[in-house]
């Protein structure tokens, strides 16, 4: 199944940018996130978010398994 999958705009303190998918509770507002599409995976849509911020990386909530932590 797809899901809607966002970046956030805010730089977080180790320089990553965080995608998160439509249904995260970590969502950023709608002025803080850049729409990414829809996706199969978080993997295709971290990958996607490159092409906006070179450091990109899962939501440890919604996308763990694309969180490099």
């Amino acid at each position: 199944m797809k899901l809607s999958y966002y970046v956030s705009k805010i730089t977080q303190m180790n320089g990553d940018h965080e995608v998160h998918d439509q249904n995260c509770n970590y969502l950023p507002t709608f002025d803080n996130r850049l729409y990414l599409g829809q996706f199969e995976s978080c993997r295709d849509a971290v990958n996607d978010a490159k092409k906006y911020y070179s450091e990109a990386d899962g939501c440890q909530f919604c996308s763990p398994d694309c969180n490099k932590r």
